[in-house]
């Protein structure tokens, strides 16, 4: 059974956001050196063990785009003995437009597996706002086992990752021959894991991430971390927030994960958001002329709902020469779900479909999976994503729980929950103990954060940005997106940008949701 563990990719990132241009400035005429030091901020109350980690001088060099400074910075593979061995996490900064700007503001795009040093080098109008980046020096870092930062998880070759993502199963849906292909392809890729990354793989979970960054905070000369974070990028940077609520700066969480749901929670949770964010797709899309549906709602769910059982029984070909499975048609139609400019091409996707062809419904998977034509993958995405999930939660693989969470997420919707069963599966052959994790994230101690929800979010539902303002953390503040999409400041409307930019540029808090 083709298993979806579901991402955000650095290619749908960038379709979720509108390129937007800086402002000019003095800076810009300026002549920038070749390279920058910095000095870094060591706090008396640093242990002694983590002093010679946390006064790292980092000389930084001119790389990628204009004003854009890279360099490595090193941190304990095993915090719990950090004069052990190092990994090298990579890290970019881009200056910001005015030459005296308020400090740092670091940033993670989500995943987990995409890289904000990819962000920061060729994406940067990308990143929150011109207000932003004109006051701030913006930092895209790879978070360790994540693209340039080490470890960088490797698995399969190209060919195996193809038939690892893209594979026709052998046997029916749900059937015995099909549990077992599925299992004994999620141990040819934990090996796999194992044997290309080493004993590092065991530590690139979220709560040794989260210590990271207060070492890059130190590192950059900052007494307080600000922070946006995207998707999964809000888990990180609750964890930071609940490890070192008094370092916490100006913190800013969109697209919210809520951290005390069980990940069969979380999983029926995403589910929902994704049968919604359909159901609004529908909706639109019943009343325009090229729809490829007709009648009802519901009578278009169950259309698009026998079209994937098609699919199961005769994968679709494509001009390339390869077939489309139906995990790979759920893959595009997931990716084009996670924003509604590109509702359009998803009904494209399925008109061809509904003629037996699946050349659009692969692009979009393609793109989902970082996929180049040439049949190499641009990023490690899948790898480091699967490794970081296995290693922060898991479902039960015994029978019993998995028929249990079966019948919830088939109950849950009619087009997908049929593919989302056998959840237990996907780490259930990972060779390394779950990490621990704190029992609560209040971060007390902390400033108020800024939780940003959109009540159409596919990926990260809205229901757990409300908990997470509300009732998880002590001192939390929500803005809500009355709209469609994954995530929402940047690139849905001025209310939100405003907000959030106010919060950044002058630390107000909005006193109530505005509900933009």
């Amino acid at each position: 059974m083709k298993m979806l563990i579901t991402k955000l990719s650095r290619a749908v990132a960038a379709a979720l956001v509108v390129t937007l241009l800086t402002t000019s400035c003095a800076v810009a005429a300026t002549k920038l050196p070749n390279t920058v030091a910095l000095k870094p901020n060591v706090e008396a109350s640093i242990a002694t063990d983590l002093k010679p980690i946390y006064s790292q001088k980092i000389t930084f060099t001119k790389c990628g785009a204009d004003r854009t400074y890279c360099g490595t910075v090193l941190v304990p593979m095993n915090w719990a003995k950090p004069s052990g061995k190092k990994l090298k996490l990579s890290v970019a900064y881009r200056q910001a437009d005015i030459a005296k700007p308020k400090g740092f503001v670091f940033f993670n795009p989500g995943g987990p597996g995409t890289s904000g040093l990819d962000f920061s080098l060729n994406s940067i109008s990308s990143i929150g706002t011109p207000a932003l980046r004109k006051n701030f020096n913006v930092v895209g870092f790879d978070p360790r086992g994540v693209g340039q930062s080490e470890p960088k998880v490797k698995c399969l070759t190209a060919a195996r990752m193809d038939h690892f993502l893209y594979g026709i199963p052998q046997f029916e849906l749900g059937s015995a021959g099909d549990l077992a292909e599925t299992r004994a392809t999620m141990k040819e890729f934990a090996d796999a894991c194992v044997a290309n990354t080493g004993a590092a793989l065991g530590y690139i979970d979220t709560v040794s991430a989260a210590r990271d960054l207060d070492v890059l905070r130190a590192v950059f000369g900052q007494s307080k971390f600000n922070y946006l974070g995207y998707s999964y990028g809000t888990y990180l940077g609750t964890m930071y927030a609940q490890l070192y609520p008094k370092r916490v700066g100006r913190m800013v969480l969109d697209g919210a994960i809520n951290p005390l749901m069980s990940d069969e929670d979380q999983s029926l949770a995403q589910l929902k958001g994704f049968d919604l964010a359909f159901r609004n797709y529908l909706t639109q899309c019943l009343s325009s002329s090229d729809c490829p549906f007709s009648g009802s709602l519901a009578s278009a769910q169950q259309a698009m709902a026998n079209l994937f059982l098609k699919i199961e029984a005769n994968p679709l070909p494509t001009a390339s020469g390869r077939k489309v499975s139906y995990g790979t048609a759920l893959t595009g139609v997931i990716m084009a779900l996670y924003s509604n400019s590109s509702w359009s091409t998803l009904s494209y996707a399925i008109t061809e479909a509904k003629t037996g062809k699946g050349d659009t419904l692969l692009e979009l998977a393609d793109a989902y999976n970082d996929r180049k034509a040439n049949g190499t993958y641009s990023s490690n995405i899948t790898e480091a994503n699967i490794s970081i999930n296995c290693l922060d939660a898991r479902q039960s693989s015994s029978p019993a729980a998995m028929a249990a969470q079966n019948a919830r997420v088939v109950k849950a919707s009619v087009v997908f929950g049929r593919y989302w069963q056998f959840g237990g599966l996907g780490c259930a052959e990972w060779p390394y103990p779950l990490a621990k994790h704190p029992t609560n994230y209040k971060a007390a101690g902390a400033p108020t954060i800024i939780v940003v929800g959109t009540t159409g979010d596919p990926a990260t539902p809205y229901s757990q940005a409300v908990d997470l303002a509300n009732s998880v953390l002590k001192k939390g503040q929500l803005i809500t997106f009355n709209g469609d999409g994954h995530t929402a400041y940047g690139h849905s409307n001025t209310c939100v940008d405003d907000h959030v930019d106010d919060f950044f540029l002058n630390g107000v808090v909005p006193s109530e949701d505005p509900k933009c």
